[in-house]
């Protein structure tokens, strides 16, 4: 047997070897983009692209298929697609639409389905679909114009003249968005413009027509023999995605300010309480998760929660503490959705502030609406009829009224009255208001009236 003993080390060597030459080719790392753009294909790209840094990876490769969505997670897509060290491409699989459109551009080249097509990124009402104000087409044929003038210019010898030409046209661009701009022989004044996948390498828009991923890949990219992986989101991404929905935490925020409101106005600790608490879990739990939140933006949350509740419970009135607690419950919810590290401010984009304010004042207003709908409810038919007592309640009496027979009496001071506490009378504990300043535990009490099924004592002479 001894004359075999070089059979081990032959397979470790063939191991190691068909190891090295897998590691050694180059890594193409696919994302897929194939649904309307927004919180959920934001966190995809971004985690795939950190995932492909991580391996290594020699190029990423969008395969999309996307009617448009978001213009706010489209604009962080090309932000980050152009910041890339990796090269990033993508293969219109049929559809770029709209902010489809804006991603493509952003990448560094755009491969094309032979029956895909690319444009049409005016901006809509995402409720209506009809074309939303000019302010929001200037802003989107703006950061249009700027990814495609983000690919620089080249030189290139036409009829003997060096020129110089943009390697994407802007105006190009420009006429996704508005159909005011015209580009002859392929859209004319009446319309914004969509191009097919032979005009888009007409007007250089695609650097080339393929049938899959692989053709992509092979055939334009020159990678023979090449590694794919393709980044899989799990279910708490898609989870991740859909509480971090701009609609989504509107509505989170609207159930946090209309449980607080609520449980304020009950006795006790109950089902409001739980529906506030469940509301703000989901709305910081993802945002710290990603970076987002930081720890002292959930404090300032819960120091503004503290200081409304010491308003009400313990301040008579409404004032400076109460509104300062709301204005720090709602800084909270505002810097919690912007990406600031430190209190470092000075890298944040204004539309990430912009969103985060819109967001939280919709929930503030979706909030308000509903206090005031629910609220017009109680007592009513349906599912808040049982909240309040009906009008009938004839003969019912819901508090004893024996201690208005006190009034006159002396007792004592269980506790410390500042100004409610608990008072002895006759061997028997009531609940009491001071009406002139605070009485101190064990001072003798006069019981002056009882209202509202309140005594109400003043320290004895």
């Amino acid at each position: 047997m001894k004359k075999y003993w070089f059979v081990p080390f032959l397979l470790a060597l063939f191991v190691g070897v068909n190891a090295y030459a897998e590691e050694t080719r180059p890594l193409v790392y696919q994302i897929n983009i194939k649904e309307n753009i927004g919180s959920n294909t934001w966190i995809y790209l971004k985690n795939g692209m950190h995932e492909a840094d991580e391996s290594g990876a020699s190029a990423i490769l969008l395969h999309m298929n996307t009617y448009g969505g978001a213009v706010l997670e489209a604009d962080s897509m090309r932000t980050a697609i152009l910041n890339s060290s990796i090269p990033v491409y993508v293969f219109v699989d049929n559809n770029a639409a709209s902010a489809g459109a804006l991603v493509s551009i952003a990448c560094d080249s755009i491969f094309m389905r032979e029956s895909g097509s690319i444009g049409a990124a005016t901006v809509v009402d995402g409720g209506t679909g009809e074309q939303a104000p000019d302010k929001y087409q200037s802003y989107m044929r703006a950061i249009m114009r700027a990814t495609a003038e983000s690919h620089g210019k080249e030189v290139i010898v036409q009829n003997g003249d060096t020129i110089e030409r943009w390697r994407r046209d802007p105006l190009i661009a420009e006429a996704m968005v508005d159909e005011r701009v015209v580009i002859p022989g392929y859209v004319d004044s009446t319309r914004v413009l969509t191009l097919t996948a032979s005009q888009a390498m007409d007007l250089r828009y695609c650097e080339g027509i393929a049938e899959s991923v692989h053709e992509v890949i092979v055939t334009h990219l020159k990678y023979d023999d090449y590694r794919l992986e393709t980044y899989n989101p799990s279910f708490y991404d898609k989870i991740k995605g859909f509480l971090t929905n701009g609609v989504v935490q509107a509505l989170l925020i609207m159930f946090i300010i209309g449980g607080i409101y609520f449980e304020l106005q009950s006795p006790g600790v109950g089902f409001p309480t739980a529906v506030a608490i469940t509301a703000a879990l989901l709305y910081f739990t993802p945002l710290y998760l990603t970076g987002y939140a930081e720890s002292w933006e959930v404090l300032i949350f819960v120091l503004g929660l503290i200081f409304i509740v010491f308003e009400i419970f313990v301040i008579p009135g409404f004032g400076v503490v109460g509104i300062t607690g709301i204005v720090l419950m709602l800084a909270a919810l505002v810097l919690a959705a912007i990406g600031n590290i430190r209190f470092n401010f000075g890298v944040i984009p204004f539309r990430e502030v912009f969103k985060a304010s819109m967001t939280v004042l919709g929930g503030l207003g979706l909030g308000i609406i509903g206090i005031i709908y629910m609220s017009s409810r109680i007592g009513k038919r349906g599912f808040l009829r049982k909240v309040a007592l009906s009008a009938d309640q004839e003969g019912f009496i819901s508090v004893p009224m024996e201690p208005a027979s006190l009034v006159g009496n002396v007792g004592v001071a269980a506790t410390d009255l500042r100004p409610s506490g608990r008072v002895l009378m006759d061997g028997e504990y009531y609940d009491a208001n001071s009406l002139k300043g605070f009485i101190d535990k064990g001072d003798e009490v006069v019981v002056v009236r009882y209202e509202n099924f309140q005594l109400y004592v003043r320290k004895k002479r």
